[in-house]
């Protein structure tokens, strides 16, 4: 069952925004999200946080800088899904051209996700040391490596760290570390993406090469025409869209929908049906995200990071089509892992569920777990892992948690309380990786499910959506769907979502998963679409919904994009 609870809208904060000029709706809205006065919502490049505040981004510029005097090799490591892409990307993209008229090269490497792993390990520096670089660069990892950093040093090649997870008791002794959650890094914004880190960092290398006279018999690069892979990376890795994320955010969009962004982007919307003019924050995560995690999922990430470099449009399309392709292989092995999963489900009566889950297959595919428990976590909402093979007896897990579990911080509890059971592990506290020997699995579901019951409480259990309330009928008109699709939402600053009964005039199955709408509010008729629906609704149904635009030949319409659906 789940409870509808409507955000409490502050009437002073409503009004105060409304006096500053506002739209009454997006002062209602803004309001509920705890804005207070209408400049936070200047998006202007001017109101980003500056580079100075993030710890180790100005030791970072003068080591990089060092290094472009010294025509040195630098080799970039990055992570292998959509946040690590674009921070590579916009990594090689940013020091190529700083690096301009001098000897130093720019290059990367992403493991392979089944046999290498996750972040900067000792066999992928091993790896890395066959190109003979001078520096490793990390992005989107290696504040937890601390052996790799270590054999690194073993072997006389420098390091630096760019990463946003959290870190661990002990920091790896590289040259430099850039993450906005490591000690004693007073940046206020703690929710930077990794894509987000490696933007302040060449933001802080193009001021101190500009201090060194870098750029007096050489093009100074505009670092803003590398918002849209900012804007990707950040959506897609679901940071918390704080007020510095959604500068970024904005600005990125902003030129993505004047056309200005890179040929691989293009090519993907094209791939994918998708206009740049109209896109939003949502595209970004459900439409370009996806398919970029595919190839890090079922392939190799460098098709997704090539597809990102080049300037070539029939390149570009190349690489959009094989994206697009093993996203749709992604979505058919993630369907037919989540019917084997709910098939173990039915076994469990949900009233008795454990707190904390924990599943596996041997025939599962490791770079769709991820994916799987997220979906059994919304489905079921309960904190979620989902297992699948890899090497030398082990396996690979991916888990997703709701409010009121931190998932790291789990398993640390679970690496105390058993130790060695965990061989590795690490995360944040919605999304989390962990490897153990298959051997040892019961033991870990049995003890995950324990500590789950130990840190969630009953309310934490019971599944809760937050709405806006209702919406009044005078704005079911294509005028306040666009006003609302103009603005920047997304993680910790949700889109509005608006509830009201409604009579059910009409109701059709589209594709055999699909539900169809047509509804009536006091005389208003209006279409709804639910995707993958589950409920059946009444003639008189409680309906939970996003507004939205549908466009169909050309022409728009206004339409219920609807989230929660219970008969009355």
């Amino acid at each position: 069952m789940t409870r509808l609870v409507r955000r409490p809208v502050p009437s002073k904060l409503q009004w105060q925004l409304e006096q500053q000029g506002l739209h009454p709706l997006l002062a209602r809205l803004y309001a509920a999200r705890g804005v207070s006065d209408a400049a936070e919502l200047d998006y202007e490049l001017k109101s980003l946080l500056p580079p100075q505040a993030l710890k180790g981004a100005g030791a970072a510029a003068e080591l990089l800088a060092d290094a472009l005097e010294a025509d040195a090799r630098l080799l970039i490591v990055a992570d292998y899904d959509c946040d690590g892409a674009t921070a590579c990307a916009l990594g090689i993209r940013a020091l190529r051209q700083l690096a301009a008229g001098s000897g130093a090269t720019v290059e990367y490497l992403v493991p392979d996700r089944f046999t290498l792993g996750y972040g900067l390990s000792p066999a992928i520096v091993d790896l890395a040391a066959e190109r003979q670089p001078d520096l490793i660069i990390t992005v989107d990892n290696g504040i937890a490596s601390l052996e790799g950093v270590a054999r690194a040093r073993e072997l006389g090649i420098a390091t630096l760290i760019t990463d946003h997870h959290l870190p661990g008791d002990t920091l790896p002794e590289a040259e430099c570390i850039v993450n906005p959650n490591q000690p004693g890094c007073e940046f206020p914004s703690k929710h930077l993406a990794g894509v987000g880190v490696m933007f302040y960092v060449m933001l802080a290398l193009r001021a101190e090469l500009r201090e060194r006279g870098w750029f007096t018999e050489r093009p100074e690069p505009n670092l803003a025409n590398l918002l849209d892979l900012v804007a990707l990376g950040t959506v897609a890795d679901v940071v918390k869209l704080d007020r510095n994320n959604r500068i970024l955010v904005s600005q990125g969009l902003q030129r993505m929908r004047a056309g200005r962004l890179c040929a691989g982007l293009q090519a993907l919307l094209r791939a994918s049906g998708r206009e740049p003019r109209r896109l939003t924050a949502f595209d970004l995560g459900f439409v370009l995200g996806p398919r970029l995690n595919a190839a890090g999922r079922l392939s190799d990430m460098g098709i997704g990071i090539e597809s990102l470099l080049t300037d070539d449009p029939g390149l570009a399309l190349a690489y959009a089509q094989k994206l697009d392709g093993l996203n749709r292989e992604r979505r058919e092995i993630e369907a037919e892992m989540q019917d084997q999963a709910l098939a173990l489900l039915e076994r469990v009566e949900m009233d008795n569920a454990p707190p904390g889950m924990a599943l596996f297959e041997p025939d599962w595919h490791q770079g769709v777990v991820g994916i799987l428990a997220s979906r059994i976590k919304d489905r079921l909402h309960r904190p979620v892992f989902a297992f699948a093979r890899g090497e030398n007896g082990e396996l690979k897990g991916s888990g997703r948690s709701i409010p009121g579990l931190h998932l790291r911080d789990a398993l640390d509890l679970i690496s105390k309380r058993a130790p060695g059971l965990l061989l590795r592990f690490g995360g944040h506290a919605a999304a989390a990786g962990v490897t153990l020997l298959e051997q040892d699995f019961n033991r870990f579901r049995d003890l995950f499910a324990e500590i789950a019951g130990e840190l969630l409480s009953p309310g934490d259990l019971s599944r809760s959506l937050e709405t806006d309330g209702a919406l009044e009928t005078a704005h079911y008109n294509l005028e306040t769907a666009q006003l609302l699709e103009a603005q920047i939402w997304g993680q910790g600053f949700p889109p509005p979502l608006f509830e009201d009964e409604f009579t059910v005039e009409q109701q059709r199955i589209l594709k055999e998963k699909h539900l169809k709408l047509r509804l009536n509010k006091n005389g208003q008729v209006i279409d709804g679409i639910q995707f993958n629906y589950t409920n059946q609704p009444g003639n008189r149904s409680r309906i939970v919904y996003r507004l939205g635009i549908n466009e169909y030949n050309g022409v728009q319409s206004t339409q219920l994009m609807i989230e929660h659906l219970e008969a009355l």
